[in-house]
């Protein structure tokens, strides 16, 4: 039976009957609470606390500089606007890579502080580990793999990835790993549609795409680029439903225009004694 339309609280649970029962799961980005109030009211499955917030909401050119301190900070103003989606809070580069105690400290650090539902972290089996003592702690965990914007001064590029069979293989292989470790849901970032299709099928988890084709569980985007309120941003997934950020710039002008010619505010927007 499907959730939609039902108050009830999406779960790692819920995801699992979803991708059993053949339908799909909707994630967006949020990183505030008046947006974030809106993404839950609106049906959202899952709300991602996305890394993203360094470009979108700090003007950095990748997700690199983002603090764990700002993604509790983030992730716990979202928290307060949400009713009913799984949050998923992303781990910061610099949070669990290489150190799994680190890691497990970063996860309890973001879960304690922010009350989020669960944690994401991007790569395969070069961080299975870490994600193996997360979830020791109870802790839900979200992969991602393909394009892992963390390993973009690697990439070089934020081209499509897997292309060529090897790494494609390997990205097969490390999906599994990742079921098997223990993660409830896999994101798939930039790949050919035919492999993300092969990953679907082949692992008992959900897949959510992002530039991933059709064929994944579920889809995620940026909110801020799906609401067209960032638009020096233009991949070939993108699809964007508004263009607010025209919208916003003719209010904020008219705005303008009726403070210096005394329109506003009028006789019916002040007070009388």
């Amino acid at each position: 039976m499907s959730i939609h339309g039902q108050a009830r609280k999406v779960t790692t649970n819920t995801l699992q009957e979803m991708k059993s029962a053949g339908e799909k799961i909707t994630m967006l980005t949020a990183y505030d609470f008046s947006l974030a109030k809106l993404v839950d009211k609106a049906g959202v499955d899952i709300i991602l606390v996305g890394d993203s917030a360094s470009n979108v909401m700090a003007g950095h050119a990748t997700t690199v500089p983002i603090t764990l301190d700002h993604m509790i900070y983030h992730a716990q103003c979202v928290e307060r606007a949400v009713d009913r989606a799984l949050i998923v809070v992303d781990m910061p580069f610099g949070s669990y890579q290489g150190n799994s105690t680190v890691a497990l400290e970063s996860a309890v650090r973001i879960m304690k502080e922010s009350n989020g539902h669960s944690v994401k972290l991007e790569g395969g089996s070069e961080v299975v580990e870490s994600v193996k003592r997360i979830l020791t702690a109870g802790i839900p965990v979200m992969g991602h793999l393909g394009l892992t914007p963390q390993s973009i001064y690697k990439f070089g590029t934020y081209t499509v990835r897997a292309k060529e069979d090897e790494e494609a293989a390997k990205l097969i292989s490390d999906a599994k790993l990742l079921e098997d470790a223990g993660c409830f849901a896999i994101v798939l970032e930039k790949i050919p549609r035919e492999l993300a299709k092969k990953v679907s099928e082949s692992i008992s988890i959900p897949t959510i795409g992002i530039g991933a084709g059709p064929d994944c569980d579920g889809q995620v985007l940026v909110l801020h680029d799906l609401l067209g309120i960032t638009m020096d941003f233009s991949p070939r997934f993108l699809r964007r439903y508004l263009n607010l950020s025209t919208d916003i710039n003719n209010a904020i002008r008219q705005y303008c225009d009726d403070v210096r010619s005394g329109d506003f505010p009028s006789e019916d927007e002040s007070y009388s004694e």
